[in-house]
């Protein structure tokens, strides 16, 4: 019965939950209600960390998005030691403001300030390695038509990779993007993508100290003040990264490191009643983080547990497929999707058991997993 429930709780996670909100999308939409007028006018902010090399041309690229109202793009370099600032201020862009801080504090910080210093009700986030699609602004700016809109998140397009475990990684992100396109049309998207998404500038609110996962807290405490989340998918941004493991690896585990801060800093949000959101953040962002732990459990139990037939075919399949994962890993160059797939599920598990210990580490700074992860 354990071994059972187990299996149950595993594949919930894994499929059961997004095969629900597809159903749900279907069968119970909540259609947006375009009453409003499109936003006039729009804050474009870019908070950066030693970037010189590519300001310059992440500025020309997010003048060149058409916008007909008013644009302006904060630029804020949080304790920059190049020549970020001044890049920036000799760009040929226009209605660029640089804000300057001396010291690095972390993004969390720079978004409080440059809202703050924001000057239009509508607030869009961008990041500096990525470009957005020419029409991303407009797409972005019509979610808002709907007065119960708080945030909208766009899509990021990322290369796809050429190892097997980065393949495995490319089919989760392509599911990840389906499933937030069902939860926004059955109620709100699960939190932002950080590189392109916009809020009403009315319903910020300050990010605690340290925060990881800003394109999440950001989002869900405007769901909190009875907003829903959109998701554009034609509003798109362009990563030139490829979904590489080792690169892959980094970035996730900041994620899933940011999910354990999440349950601590905001237990209320899983509360039924007190969270609106609350069963599809467990199911979306929190369960994930159990089940590499769910697994070793179900090991042990069908290894040391009584045998039947059902007992041994677990145990055969599970041999058969982290060997196939393990292969995958250790040969990148394979390209069978029956190594590639497993790869990428050992992959992310692997990385979710580390994010444990990684929160543990990193409670006191979390600017250090940014350390950590660019030397990984």
């Amino acid at each position: 019965m354990i071994l059972f429930l187990l299996l149950l709780a595993v594949f919930y996670t894994q499929a059961g939950y997004f095969a629900l909100m597809c159903l749900l999308s279907r069968k119970a939409p909540r259609p947006l209600e375009k009453t409003a007028p499109l936003p006039d006018a729009i804050t474009i902010i870019l908070c950066v960390h030693n970037g010189e090399a590519m300001i310059q041309g992440r500025l020309q690229n997010l003048v060149d998005c058409t916008w007909l109202g008013a644009r302006e793009i904060i630029v804020f370099c949080d304790g920059c030691t190049d020549a970020t600032a001044r890049r920036a201020e000799e760009s040929a862009a226009p209605d660029v403001r640089v804000l300057v801080h001396p010291e690095k504090r972390g993004k969390w910080a720079a978004l409080n300030d440059a809202v703050q210093a924001a000057s239009h009700p509508i607030i869009i986030f961008a990041d500096l390695r990525q470009t957005f699609d020419d029409q991303a602004l407009l797409h972005l700016a019509e979610a808002f038509r709907d007065p119960q809109i708080g945030a909208v998140s766009g899509l990021l397009e990322i290369a796809s990779s050429d190892t097997g475990g980065g393949k495995g990684v490319d089919l989760y992100w392509r599911m990840e993007r389906k499933l937030r396109e069902w939860e926004a049309r059955f109620d709100s998207v699960i939190g932002c993508t950080g590189a392109i998404y916009a809020i009403r500038r009315d319903l910020y609110t300050d990010l605690k100290a340290g925060t990881i996962l800003d394109d999440v807290v950001v989002p869900m405490k405007i769901a909190h003040q009875g907003f829903r989340i959109g998701y554009e998918p034609s509003a798109r941004a362009f990563d030139p990264q490829t979904l590489e493991p080792q690169k892959e690896k980094a970035r996730k585990l900041r994620t899933l490191v940011g999910n354990y801060q999440l349950i601590e800093q905001y237990p209320e949000w899983m509360i039924p009643g007190k969270g609106p959101l609350w069963w599809q953040l467990i199911s979306h962002k929190y369960a994930r983080l159990a089940v590499p732990w769910l697994l070793l459990l179900i090991a042990i139990i069908s290894l040391l547990g009584p045998k039947s037939l059902f007992t041994w075919a677990l145990i055969i399949g599970q041999v058969v497929c982290y060997s196939l994962g393990a292969l995958g890993c250790v040969l990148p160059h394979l390209r069978s999707r029956l190594i590639t797939i497993p790869a990428g599920f050992l992959l992310l598990q692997w990385s979710c058991a580390q994010a444990l210990f990684g929160y543990i580490r990193s409670r006191s700074d979390p600017l250090s997993l940014w350390k950590t992860t660019t030397k990984a």
